[in-house]
């Protein structure tokens, strides 16, 4: 918009309303390049009408008292500018501009008296608000006046909305009569809206959980719905966008979350950005889950397409899915950068259970510094084996054009990964894979360079490719790709419509509530969806167990063929293995093949058989050593047993339940919903109760004399 540096040619505006507000007017930039305000020009005689529609927004209803005023009698300037005032007032909104909140500061002394006729009921009700605006009676055009605008927004300097509908902090004098909403409640209803749910339905399941607490009164559910609406409209009008800027709407962003925010370092000459977040339910997901068991990392994500890539830290729950407990946003892999943030997390784990330990962390990323992981947690390092297939697969078919080469060739690449677990010398198997496809020398030269460094440390899990294919549906969608380099839109697609979705899965599948939440849950995973699959469509080769055909669920006349059965480094000619994933034919025929004879176990096997037998071989002298290994493998007994009964239950609920109570610490214990009253006192223990409260009593007095 142009910038004018004189009122003269302003356009003189006189809507046909009876009272009209900024929103009916036509605003221009007045003032120079480095400040400037947007101004306009009405009638002196409708100031009134003005303010009044601008008090009657619906977003922000509020009252404007006069902050500051000026008056000057005509005839007594003989030299003046255009703009130039006869009356000058600054009207500033009834909820600002001190701040009588939590975090807020009431401004110092004035030093000119306060018109308080029309300020806002209560000083408590203030709550930082910078809208304001200057309404000048010309001095050269008497009848006109000149409305400077310097915050239209009703928002506090953090920049976020501090009264009205839209501010979701704002507690009005019935809070008293508001039914009670516990976390839980409020949780739930957030993630049925993020995720589109109709608000019928919302409404319904919120007035349902409401009226557990409050009771079956009519109040209760009309409150509960005004909630509902009133929250749904916070989301729905809810922007990433808290300023132009990127820059500095991450960190309004962060001022206003830090509870879910474990580290945060802003950019500058000598540190480069990083942001962790982690909500107070990731945390407590991370401790559960993730205390004796493993942590992954999908750290590759968003390399190409965002402003600073993503890396996920994921734990496995109850069903072997895998679940976001914490998101770093940084372009930084180098070691000190890594240690930051890693002390960060294992501190504030340690801060709910401070004999949290974790048994080993998956990486996802041969360039991806180990040093800080060891330091910060101690425990042993991985490559998930989804993300080595990946890779392996998308370069071979890259950089390969003849299939039956891509089949050879991945096929003798997960004979090498399963002589690692056998004991055998790699070194052997990789200069017999060198001299055999000396040819194919884009595809060697990039899997020297990549992966023979650190081929030794791998782990099989397939449940982080379930989340990668979920983050790229949310985030890669069509009507983002103009956001993709803001910060602050990533951000807030996470903490919104990622973790509501992950949130309601686990509360569908522990509740047994949201049944078709449960089911697609459940079938989230190409694991589960392999189960689907019928033994009857399963073909193998039984002379040679060269291959084994799948017969398709929805097309009867099509076949899928998968090249080297039983192995996790089976080869399917189906568009999903193609592009690098673990498909549910390749998994379907591998269970298959775990009962046939003549095919290898697979290597989540081979890991478990070499632990055992690691175990069996302690010295039976060694008392410590021995010990140790009975109290692991009566662990590994009790998972396995929580396995197979999963595994056959079709209620998830039901073995939840029946497990033992399992407190984390004093400070991650809250009550869900209303703690129950406490029972009262006999006639004779209240007599009692009475008696203590006189000898306290007078026990105070005497040491006062």
């Amino acid at each position: 918009m142009e910038i004018v540096e004189s009122i003269l040619n302003l356009p003189v505006q006189d809507p046909a309303e009876q009272e009209f507000s900024s929103a009916d007017l036509t605003w221009t930039k007045f003032g120079t390049a480095e400040h400037h305000d947007d101004v306009a020009l009405i009638p002196y005689a409708r100031v009134d009408e003005f303010i009044i529609g601008e008090c009657s927004s619906v977003e922000c209803p509020t009252r404007f008292h006069i902050e500051r005023g000026r008056k000057r009698s005509m005839g007594c300037l003989k030299e003046y500018k255009s703009d130039e005032y006869l009356e000058y007032r600054l009207y500033w909104c009834s909820f600002g501009p001190e701040n009588y909140g939590e975090g807020g500061g009431v401004l110092p002394s004035r030093r000119y008296r306060l018109n308080t006729r029309n300020r806002a009921a209560r000083p408590q009700s203030m709550r930082g608000c910078t809208c304001h605006f200057v309404v000048k009676r010309l001095y050269a055009r008497p009848s006109l006046a000149l409305i400077i605008f310097n915050e239209r927004r009703h928002v506090n300097k953090s920049g976020f909305v501090c009264h009205g509908p839209l501010d979701k902090d704002a507690i009005g004098p019935g809070a008293k009569k508001i039914p009670y909403i516990s976390n839980e409640i409020q949780q739930q209803t957030m993630s049925m809206i993020y995720l589109g749910i109709p608000e019928e339905n919302v409404l319904e399941k919120h007035i349902e959980y409401v009226q557990r607490y409050g009771g079956s009164d009519a109040t209760v559910s009309t409150l509960a719905s005004q909630y509902v609406r009133k929250l749904g409209m916070i989301i729905k009008r809810s922007t990433h966008e808290l300023d132009l800027d990127d820059q500095a709407s991450i960190r309004m962003w962060v001022d206003r979350n830090k509870k879910s925010i474990f580290f945060y370092q802003d950019t500058s000459e000598t540190d480069p950005f990083i942001l962790g977040i982690q909500t107070e339910w990731q945390l407590q997901q991370m401790v559960r889950f993730s205390h004796r068991s493993l942590i992954a990392a999908d750290s590759t994500f968003g390399i190409k397409r965002l402003k600073y890539p993503l890396c996920t830290l994921l734990v496995f729950d109850s069903r072997q899915h895998a679940l976001p407990v914490a998101w770093v946003i940084t372009r930084s892999v180098a070691k000190p950068d890594m240690a930051k943030w890693m002390k960060a997390l294992l501190d504030r784990a340690r801060s709910v259970d401070p004999g949290w330990k974790i048994n080993g962390f998956v990486i996802d990323d041969a360039s991806m510094e180990i040093d800080p992981i060891r330091d910060a947690f101690c425990c042993p390092i991985l490559f998930s084996i989804w993300r080595v297939r990946r890779s392996w697969l998308r370069n071979v078919v890259k950089k390969c054009s003849n299939i039956e080469v891509q089949r050879e060739i991945f096929k003798r690449l997960g004979e090498i990964v399963y002589s690692i677990w056998g004991g055998a010398d790699i070194s052997v198997a990789l200069e017999e894979l060198t001299l055999d496809f000396v040819d194919q020398s884009a595809f060697m030269e990039y899997f020297k360079s990549t992966w023979v460094p650190k081929i030794e440390i791998q782990e099989a899990s397939g449940a982080i490719e379930a989340y990668h294919v979920k983050l790229k549906t949310k985030l890669f969608d069509d009507s983002h790709l103009g956001a993709l380099q803001r910060v602050d839109w990533l951000v807030h697609k996470l903490t919104t419509e990622l973790h509501s979705a992950y949130w309601l899965d686990r509360y569908a599948d522990e509740s047994d509530s949201f049944l078709n939440v449960k089911e697609e849950y459940i079938a989230s995973t190409s694991w589960h969806r392999a189960l689907q699959i019928p033994d009857s469509a399963v073909t193998l080769d039984d002379k040679n167990h060269l291959f084994a055909k799948v017969a398709s669920q929805k097309d009867s006349s099509r076949t899928h063929l998968i090249w080297n059965p039983g192995s996790d480094f089976a080869f399917c000619d189906c568009a999903w293995s193609m592009q690098g994933n673990f498909c549910k034919h390749v998994i379907k025929v591998n269970m298959i093949c775990e009962n046939a004879k003549g095919y290898k176990p697979s290597m989540s096997f081979w890991s478990f058989r070499e632990i055992l037998m690691d175990l069996w071989k302690k010295p039976m002298d060694d008392s410590i050593g021995l010990d140790e290994s009975v109290a692991w493998t009566h662990q590994m007994l009790d998972q396995i047993k929580q396995l197979v009964e999963l595994n056959n239950s079709n209620d998830i609920g039901v073995v939840v339940n029946s497990m033992p109570l399992k407190w984390i610490s004093k400070k991650g214990r809250t009550f869900v919903g209303i703690p129950a009253s406490l029972p009262t006192l006999p006639s004779s223990s209240k007599s009692i109760a009475k008696n203590l409260q006189k000898n306290r009593k007078r026990k105070r007095l005497s040491r006062i004399r």
